[in-house]
């Protein structure tokens, strides 16, 4: 079968056009009361955006597959997700700017709070990160060491951390140590092989030990640990379709992945408006500019409906602001559906449109899933992404005689 990234490589061309890629994580949704988020929010700039858009809904691996995080963004960025399995791990640790070398393997961690061997909240209240960063700060004085193998902690986001071995023979063929919901016993990591019995071993005394130490600690008092990674090597995004490439991100996570595909990762602040005021400074420096907006995804893990709905009126209050810097094309999807009523991700389609002078216009009203999922673009994979905006930028060229 033929490797469609590599496909499209051989056919794009340099231009002069600016594209900017709008990631609203986890936007996708399914109605409460007759209405999702984006069917309820306030969304004038957006729909008036959709008037001028083609629309559509992407699957982001296969149908009925619900992706993680790092999978839906290798997908819009073109990069097989089956193909490109990656943990967690390397990318929290390289958007924590944690050097990853040959011996070392990281992963994602979350606080907790369990409570009779039972997690009970998998986020732990998500406490602000400066609380969860003195934590960290008492795991590293506390645990520096197991079996030879030096223990490194280094603080994210919220109840996120990143977890980093350094040894000798070190393997990332882990089971997660994470029962992935609330109610369930404590997972301990399994080795998927033989090469990985020393690290599985490693893991779960990590585990007991970070139990003890934070046991007096009422709702961060263990941690789940997931995505064990090595240093993955993949195409580079600026080589493949020929892009100076930015990204503008808060979450460590998806600095991370943007960073292991190649993109330069432009310092930002924490909140929306920081996001646009980044976007502005480096507008003259590149020509691709992903944008990632975190909140959609977070108050859709949380159930809260109308938190999401305030996250997606704050998106469309901005984007005239962004509107303003002209760019020849505008993509705004998620990279998975993060439906309230599941409180997780889903399999769900996700909402997708592409304004550009060369768009299919008027044949929608808003932006939402409904009109996207009667869109002119269909349904089509999340890797059609990159070469639909592609085309809107006019980079590619005519493919045969």
């Amino acid at each position: 079968m033929y490797d469609r990234q590599e496909f499209i490589s051989k056919i794009v061309q340099k231009a002069e056009t600016k594209l900017v890629l709008l990631v609203m994580d986890g936007v996708g949704d399914l109605p409460v009361n007759g209405r999702t988020p984006l069917q309820a929010a306030s969304t004038p700039n957006l729909d008036s955006i959709a008037s001028q858009s083609e629309l559509g809904q992407t699957i982001p691996v296969f149908p009925g597959v619900t992706p993680g995080s790092g999978p839906g963004h290798l997908g819009i960025f073109g990069y097989d997700p089956v193909k490109y399995q990656i943990g967690r791990g390397i990318l929290e640790a390289l958007g924590t700017d944690v050097e990853v070398g040959a011996k070392d393997v990281v992963a994602r961690a979350n606080f907790a709070t369990v409570k009779d061997g039972i997690v009970v909240d998998r986020r732990a209240g998500r406490p602000a990160t400066e609380v969860s960063s003195k934590i960290v700060e008492l795991l590293n004085s506390s645990i520096r060491e197991i079996q030879g193998v030096r223990v490194s902690f280094y603080p994210g986001k919220e109840h996120r951390f990143v977890v980093k071995l350094t040894g000798d023979d070190l393997s990332d063929e882990l089971t997660d140590a994470d029962p992935q919901k609330e109610g369930r016993p404590i997972e301990w990591s399994k080795p998927l092989t033989s090469s990985a019995n020393k690290t599985a071993e490693i893991v779960n005394e990590l585990m007991r030990r970070i139990r003890d130490t934070l046991k007096n600690e009422p709702k961060m008092n263990f941690a789940l640990i997931r995505g064990f990674s090595k240093y993955p090597h993949l195409p580079q995004f600026p080589e493949i379709y020929k892009l100076k490439a930015a990204a503008i991100a808060t979450y460590p996570m998806y600095r991370g992945i943007a960073k292991l595909v190649g993109m330069e990762v432009v310092k930002t602040g924490s909140e929306i408006q920081d996001e646009l005021e980044s976007l502005k400074k480096c507008w003259n420096d590149f020509d691709f500019f992903y944008v990632h907006i975190k909140k959609t995804d977070s108050y859709g893990e949380d159930g809260n409906f109308e938190a999401k709905v305030k996250v997606i009126e704050e998106v469309d209050r901005l984007i005239p602001e962004l509107i303003k810097l002209n760019p020849d094309v505008l993509a705004v999807t998620g990279d998975h559906s993060t439906p309230v009523l599941m409180k997780s991700h889903s399999w769900h389609p996700v909402p997708l449109m592409i304004q550009s002078e060369f768009s299919r216009k008027g044949l929608n009203s808003k932006f939402d899933e409904f009109e996207c999922a009667r869109g002119t673009l269909g349904t089509v994979q999340a890797l059609d992404v990159m070469s639909l905006i592609l085309a809107h930028g006019m980079r590619l060229e005519k493919f045969g005689a």
